[in-house]
């Protein structure tokens, strides 16, 4: 007898981009030899999830815990079996998401340092490339350092320029549709 297949909950839109780059991956990493084959996918793509940068960076933004509790109720009301956020600053309210709902919960963070720590060969200092919000909070220490991987991030010059690119990703002045990343100025515009 066959298992009934899962269906992933999906809390997007912060930004679209990163939300219909998860599901582009799970498409192509699943196994199908038809459509049939492929995970449903339960998405709720809202850009209008209050700002993490102004919330946790500048205080000056509303919480956007309420938004993200009722996007995960509201997958979960629509049949998802599990959830997974597509934003890695949203993993900051991760506890107080998942404490609101009956249904498992993916922490991206924790996946990864999980399986970077399994990786061979592997140095236990990594950089990483992430929102200023993220540094802030250290989001991703806790983790890392569970698995003995120190966390580097760049010099305050180049997390302005990281943060830059943010921003035009966001504004959809470059997308994973953009060709050429090596050519797109860094500086704020």
């Amino acid at each position: 007898m066959r298992k009934k297949p899962l269906t992933v909950g999906i809390m997007g839109g912060m930004g679209p981009d990163a939300t219909v780059d998860l599901m582009q991956r799970i498409i192509k990493l699943t196994p199908a030899s038809d459509d049939i084959d492929h995970i449903r996918l339960l998405v709720d793509n809202n850009p209008k999830v209050p700002s993490r940068i102004k919330a946790l960076i500048d205080q000056t933004g509303e919480s956007p815990l309420p938004a993200l509790i009722a996007m995960a109720q509201g997958l979960q009301q629509a049949g998802a079996d599990f959830l997974v956020i597509a934003c890695n600053t949203a993993h900051h309210y991760y506890s107080d998401i998942r404490d609101k709902v009956a249904i498992p919960m993916l922490n991206t963070i924790e996946i990864s340092a999980a399986y970077l720590s399994k990786q061979k060969p592997f140095s236990k200092r990594i950089g990483l490339l992430a929102s200023t919000a993220v540094q802030q909070v250290r989001l991703f220490e806790p983790y890392f350092s569970e698995q003995n991987i120190e966390i580097v991030f760049p010099d305050s010059m180049n997390q302005h320029q990281v943060m830059a690119l943010i921003k035009r990703i966001k504004r959809t002045q470059f997308t994973s549709m953009t060709p050429k990343f090596s050519k797109v100025p860094l500086q704020p515009q």
